[in-house]
């Protein structure tokens, strides 16, 4: 019986220490050296300090800074474990909302979310990912549309002229990977850092 035992004791443990541990470490290292950046979360630093990291999206709701897309993402609830309650962009709990084209909580929260957006830049169309969520609840980016649909409001908060938030819209924005996969994109955060650095 050992002897029938004993060839797959040893096939276990080798492949447990070939792909439990050292394909692990192989690829762990190699990452750390050839992209030490994205393997370490693509976190972005100011001042010395981690501010968030190009991949997961942050909750910006302030008038001088370019807002994202809305996130569906929940925690628990700290007074009842058996609800939960909106999270923004909770990296713990990435997930869309569940909710279907026709839940009526959906349509209220998206035409309240458009009637806020027309007043604040009437006249102009209304970008969808300004009000829909990502299918992670985590999206960093926003497409160049929905930035410049913001360009007024940031522009009259800041003291800026509409031209020179533009241009830095234009000049944070992403195109298409290797010109044909993706759609052109602005990372929030990234965009929020470079108008702070202007003057």
């Amino acid at each position: 019986m050992i002897r029938e035992i004993r060839p797959a004791l040893v096939m276990m443990v080798l492949f447990t220490i070939v792909t439990g541990l050292a394909y692990p470490l192989a690829i762990t290292g190699i990452a750390q050296a050839v992209f030490p950046f994205q393997a370490n979360g693509s976190l972005v630093r100011h001042n010395g300090q981690v501010v968030g990291s190009l991949l997961i999206g942050q909750e910006f709701s302030r008038p001088d800074y370019f807002h994202p897309r809305p996130s569906a993402t929940t925690a628990p609830d700290p007074k009842d474990a058996t609800k939960t309650v909106a999270a923004p962009y909770n990296a713990a709990n990435s997930s869309a909302s569940n909710l279907g084209p026709t839940a009526k909580a959906l349509v209220d929260r998206v035409k309240t979310d458009i009637a806020a957006l027309k007043a604040e830049n009437p006249g102009v169309p209304v970008p969808g990912d300004l009000v829909t969520t990502s299918g992670s609840g985590l999206d960093p980016d926003i497409s160049p549309a929905a930035a410049l649909f913001q360009v007024p409001r940031v522009a009259k908060a800041r003291h800026l002229s509409e031209d020179a938030v533009r241009s830095l819209v234009a000049s944070q924005t992403e195109g298409r990977l290797v010109g044909l996969l993706g759609e052109p994109r602005v990372n929030v955060l990234s965009l929020n850092l470079a108008l702070d650095s202007l003057k």
